[in-house]
């Protein structure tokens, strides 16, 4: 400001021909043009803002946080003076470019239910709290499903099927089969937390009476009907109910009733919180679960001499990156198309599985590699993972953004033969989660679900109090 005082004041006591006039008024001009590239060249030499952080090429993991409430990832760190394989370095997160940057949000210290620091060898968050409540929900959790009978011209979509589910969306009737028989289920809707709304999308989705084109209004049809034939949605605006499906079309089949979208517990395969639709713990994900019947054997002693293995179709701009990185590579296994050699061999091959995002960033494959003791690699932003509730996906998996495909190799050879041995050993843990049984098992893949329901019966309540 001085400057340009100055420089005014030079112009009014000085008479100058025009031409030298012009000349002279470029100068501060010129010389705000200077001072801003100096500020430029400054906030660039002492600022993050413009740099972009790859992860150390010797750092094990890149992980994103497992708890839904948050899109953090995390650079970690193997700490050899540490009394855990890993130390959590600042957490990042992404802007709205993709790109990662550093977060001003510090983690702080985890305490567990007894006050003390969570031990993040873990497989669960609160082992001693998840006990706990386990046994509760098990003792005390009650549903009422609203009742079709079976000569309803929709009992195909609304009663559980008869023979036992099977293919990639299973686990949608898995569970409708198992609750049906369960001890969960109450005939009176006085006594229920919660109410579950047994339509079927994957089975609508095949009804030609229905279709594709038809799942929306078949379901604003049937949220108007069960609001007048019964109380109990008007008195929570359906915040105590429930409705489960694992095809991805699940999402969109609520556009006509958006009252079921924003109030109702969504417990869907496809649990993207980077897309609308999806809401972070009032919403739960549905493990993709692909029925397996013979159990593998030697888990553990299994000849895994591939790196990582990936199968699949290139439905998406991930696998297209990942299959143009890693196609030809001696090994990572990147593979399109179908197999020359059985799937479960390769699974059964390779140290790290691949999960990448699809149309969906869910798909079987987590399951799948769980189930062979392979430790799952995911890569798929915006997931919010099965269980996250209750797992610690640290524990036993690695998470690498989307963005790092090219770093792949170097986040997986970084990991030492004691880390990964520890992650295998919590995946042998956690692979009970992931599994289907007509007859539920304790902390099966149907018990998981269910304590996951549990949850979040208390906000039902605090909604339904508010009316």
């Amino acid at each position: 400001m001085a400057y340009s005082s100055l420089v005014l004041y030079y112009l009014s006591q000085r008479r100058v021909p025009g031409r030298s006039f012009r000349h002279f008024f470029f100068i501060p001009t010129s010389l705000a043009l200077v001072t801003s590239l100096l500020i430029l060249f400054y906030i660039s030499t002492t600022s993050n803002l413009f740099t972009h952080h790859h992860p150390n090429p010797k750092t094990p993991l890149q992980i994103n946080s497992s708890s839904s409430s948050s899109a953090f990832s995390f650079t970690i760190l193997h700490h050899k003076t540490s009394s855990t394989p890993f130390a959590i370095e600042a957490p990042l997160t992404e802007d709205g470019g993709g790109q990662r940057i550093e977060s001003q949000r510090s983690l702080g210290p985890q305490l567990g239910s007894d006050g003390n620091h969570v031990n993040n060898n873990e497989v669960f968050h609160d082992r001693h709290i998840f006990l706990e409540d386990y046994k509760e929900m098990k003792r005390s959790f009650k549903i009422y499903v609203y009742p079709h009978r079976k000569d309803d011209s929709f009992a195909n979509a609304l009663l559980p099927v008869d023979s036992e589910p099977g293919g990639n969306y299973a686990s949608e009737s898995y569970f409708k089969k198992v609750l049906m028989k369960s001890r969960f289920i109450t005939n009176d809707p006085t006594k229920a937390d919660l109410f579950f709304l047994p339509f079927s999308i994957a089975r609508l989705r095949h009804d030609p009476r229905v279709g594709v084109g038809g799942i929306q209004d078949f379901i604003r049809d049937y949220i108007f009907n069960v609001s007048q034939k019964y109380q109990y949605w008007n008195r929570t605006g359906g915040a105590d109910h429930f409705y489960v499906a694992c095809h991805s079309i699940g999402r969109s089949a609520m556009e006509k009733a958006s009252e079921v979208k924003f109030n109702a517990i969504q417990v869907v395969c496809s649990s993207s919180y980077f897309l609308p639709g999806y809401i972070p713990h009032k919403d739960a994900c549905l493990p993709q679960i692909w029925p397996r019947k013979e159990e593998p054997h030697d888990l553990l002693s299994s000849n895994r001499t591939k790196l990582a293995f990936f199968a699949g179709g290139i439905n998406s701009p991930v696998r297209e990156k990942l299959l143009q990185v890693w196609r030809n590579d001696s090994e990572i296994f990147a593979h399109f198309g179908r197999l020359t050699t059985p799937y479960a061999d390769e699974l059964l091959g390779s140290k790290f599985c691949l999960h990448v995002k699809g149309f969906e960033v869910n798909t079987a494959r987590i399951a799948d590699s769980l189930y062979y003791g392979c430790v799952p690699v995911i890569i798929a932003n915006y997931y919010d993972l099965p269980f996250a509730d209750i797992l610690n996906w640290k524990s036993f998996s690695v998470i690498v953004a989307t963005l790092d495909i090219p770093l792949l190799k170097k986040i997986l050879k970084g990991i030492s033969s004691e880390e990964y041995t520890w992650l295998q050993s919590n995946v042998l843990k956690v692979r009970k989660h992931f599994q289907w049984h007509l007859s539920p098992i304790d902390y099966d893949a149907f018990y998981m679900v269910m304590y996951e329901l549990w949850l979040r019966r208390s906000f039902s309540t605090v909604t339904s109090s508010n009316f």
